[in-house]
């Protein structure tokens, strides 16, 4: 389907919806919202592949607001706002930013839309939640906290959109999907966005989607074309200095620097600022709150490295970012493809930077197997570091630079005693004789005579014996 000459007004949207575009200056669809937002208008069920940064949120947030313009309401009343729209995804990040736009599409529409995720105080958001809201945005384990605290009611939800569904099947929210499936009203309307197509998917796909509609934007499992992929061939130990030469260079004015673990991303973070690298980490173990305001900070560009887990990173979505790096490459080749997906976003280019050390090779040759393609391999090169002097012998070589510097250690042999001296009588150096005074040993009293019997002793418990 050519999707070149199709414009957002000839896509049957409302006047309130193409205006708010155009202040946005959105003009013409990507090939993933020219194919969705049809299928979806039509109330089809809708199984779409696509990359990450292709408009995939436009695609199913456009339609969705315009089959609700008809259910607008201006009352103040919370019945009259009920949960009609659940969009559930993966993360925290994610959720923020598809509300965010959400409620910029809907701008001039009497729609209200909330975002509701953990790491926060739940009472915070029942407040908002109890006004009443058409469009809900959620991660799933917040979502039953609200459940089980009757704060929010899913009877009339009409559609149900799965964001990055393969990343919460990789997160182990199966239990909770099937949860919350069950208090939905059966008759719905169902959309599924995955960056991946897993067999696990595809089961999924069979459990809640009713005669779906495939759209595929680019082919499966495959890495956007315009992302320039390089793989550095280095030790793990020599992998910081590489990293930091990189981030120094000319191309590097921003990246994004995943690792597969909280502690790694912490002290890698750490290690680039001593160095002078502005970084900062986002991980799980820091607080919402952090994790926003380093968020931020980079998207301003005073922050030039965003060191970031795989579950931290999914849905940041920023501008023109002009790098990724793997400092570590992910044991699922398809989280390779969401990471690089961070960059070269709605057509414009990007590089992706992977050190690879020996052990990571067997993750190299799955990663070029999933999307297809060898990855070009580049030439590294690290500057020797100077070698310090010893800290314990440092005052030695100061003042002793004359002896070498391999001269074995003089080990201390124990000094002789001397000779004791004399003194002037020879009755003091004679060695100590005891004697006994005999007047005295003859007055000493004579012990008893130890023959003597012995008075009986009554037995324990028994008493004394009788004697016949």
């Amino acid at each position: 389907m050519s999707t070149e000459n199709i414009s957002f007004a000839s896509l049957n949207l409302a006047p309130e919806i193409l205006r708010a575009l155009e202040e946005f200056g959105y003009t013409k669809p990507t090939p993933i919202q020219a194919q969705a937002i049809p299928i979806v208008l039509e109330g089809r069920d809708l199984m779409a592949g696509a990359q990450t940064g292709t408009g995939k949120t436009a695609a199913f947030a456009l339609p969705l607001l315009q089959k609700l313009l008809p259910l607008a309401s201006t009352s103040a009343s919370p019945a009259r706002h009920p949960v009609r729209v659940l969009i559930l995804v993966p993360t925290r990040e994610l959720a923020i930013q598809v509300e965010e736009s959400v409620r910029a599409y809907a701008k001039h529409c009497p729609l209200r839309s909330l975002v509701v995720f953990g790491g926060v105080d739940i009472k915070t958001q029942t407040p908002h939640l109890m006004k009443g809201v058409e469009i809900l945005v959620a991660t799933p384990g917040r979502l039953l906290d609200h459940v089980e605290q009757r704060t929010v009611q899913l009877g009339q939800v009409q559609m149900l959109v799965l964001d990055e569904a393969d990343r919460m099947l990789d997160m182990g929210f199966m239990p909770d999907l099937k949860r919350i499936l069950a208090l939905l009203p059966k008759k719905r309307q169902n959309l599924m966005f995955s960056a991946t197509f897993s067999n696990e998917i595809k089961k999924l796909s069979a459990d809640f989607l009713t005669d779906p509609v495939l759209v595929e934007v680019a082919r499966s499992n495959a890495a956007a074309e315009n992302v320039t992929q390089k793989v550095y061939l280095v030790a793990k130990e020599n992998k910081h200095e590489l990293l930091a030469q990189i981030l120094r260079g000319s191309d590097a004015s921003q990246a994004i620097v995943f690792t597969k673990t909280k502690l790694t991303a912490s002290r890698l973070a750490r290690q680039l600022q001593r160095e002078g690298v502005l970084a900062d980490a986002i991980h799980g173990d820091k607080s919402q709150l952090e994790r926003m305001q380093a968020l931020e900070a980079f998207k301003q560009g005073t922050v030039a490295a965003l060191i970031a887990t795989d579950v931290a990173a999914r849905g940041l979505d920023i501008d023109q970012l002009p790098m990724v790096i793997n400092y570590e490459i992910p044991s699922a080749a398809e989280d390779y493809v969401h990471r690089i997906g961070r960059t070269g976003r709605a057509g414009a280019s990007g590089i992706a930077i992977s050190l690879v050390s020996p052990e990571e090779e067997k993750y190299l040759k799955e990663i070029e197997k999933l999307i297809k393609r060898e990855i070009q391999k580049e030439e590294t090169f690290i500057p020797a570091r100077a070698t310090r002097a010893p800290h314990s012998d440092h005052k030695t070589a100061t003042h002793k630079s004359d002896t070498s510097e391999h001269e074995p250690r003089r080990t201390a042999t124990p000094r002789a005693m001397a000779p004791k001296k004399k003194s002037g009588d020879e009755w003091f150096d004679k060695p100590y004789e005891p004697t006994v005074n005999a007047t005295t040993a003859d007055k000493l009293p004579a012990r008893p005579n130890s023959s003597k019997p012995k008075g009986e002793v009554a037995a324990l418990l028994g008493g004394l014996r009788r004697q016949n």
